[in-house]
């Protein structure tokens, strides 16, 4: 019998690294298809990253208004949009890749929620470039470059990486609603709590409006307190809907508790 039992143990085990080994295969293969993806979407990029760098100057401007010092500055620019519209672009291949590898292992509501968490996920990060780009940038770019009265002509690499740091930054800024249902799933804060704070964190979105505003001028501050304190109330509703989730199944465990 303890031959048997030793034998089947090592059968067991072979098994589980034959399973391991899979996994990593599968793993190999969509990361090099998500790569294969990038690189074609980097490559493709080229033929319209001209006019995604005009499309960015547009909150100054133009391109009249930027300049270039270094002699590689231009091909650099150049080649660092085309990467991040290469990523932009190869986005859902790279996430569907990443989900074929994932849901396998998750129960049917897991993988609700991570369908549901990629939607409003690309559509506050949508919002929020789109304010930046639309709202925000235009006004604070007035202010830096006419202040002082002092003629300013940015440098193009400078100017791009401002643009797109910011831009990309507001994105994940606006991912706070979900973060907090994340929070409220696993009962770390809650919707009553997020309400009756509502006063500090007034007063959290003020301090990081001023550290986070690129001018210094109250009008972009209030531009940017604005949704942000409209965040703030779709993470209070975003953990009202994780905590009424998480209710009729806590609530029914002490029943069950009671009737065993």
């Amino acid at each position: 019998m303890n031959a048997r039992q030793e034998q089947a143990q090592d059968e067991t085990d072979n098994s589980e690294l034959m399973t391991f080994w899979e996994h990593v295969e599968e793993l190999r293969k969509r990361l090099l298809i998500a790569l294969a993806a990038l690189l074609a979407a980097t490559l493709g990029s080229f033929a319209v990253s001209e006019q995604v760098i005009y499309l960015l100057a547009e909150p100054i401007g133009s391109v009249d208004a930027l300049q270039s010092i270094e002699v590689t500055e231009n091909i650099s620019v150049f080649m660092r949009v085309a990467l991040l519209c290469g990523v932009t672009i190869a986005m859902p291949v790279i996430l569907y890749e990443l989900l074929i590898f994932i849901l396998p292992a998750l129960k049917a509501n897991e993988k609700r929620w991570v369908y549901l968490a990629i939607v409003f996920g690309t559509l506050l990060f949508l919002a929020g470039a789109a304010f930046a780009y639309f709202i925000m940038l235009p006004s604070s770019l007035t202010f830096l470059v006419d202040f002082l009265a002092v003629e300013t002509k940015p440098r193009l690499s400078s100017y791009i990486n401002f643009i797109t740091n910011l831009i990309f930054w507001m994105g994940i800024g606006f991912q706070f609603p979900l973060i907090v249902f994340a929070l409220a799933k696993l009962n770390v804060v809650s919707a009553r709590t997020l309400a009756k704070g509502w006063r500090y964190g007034v007063v959290i979105i003020s301090i990081l409006a001023a550290i986070i505003t690129p001018t210094v001028d109250p009008i972009n501050m209030a531009l940017l307190m604005a949704p942000l304190c409209l965040l703030y109330m779709l993470s209070v509703f975003f953990a009202y809907l994780a905590t009424r989730g998480i209710g009729p199944k806590d609530e029914d465990t002490p029943e069950r508790n009671n009737s065993n």
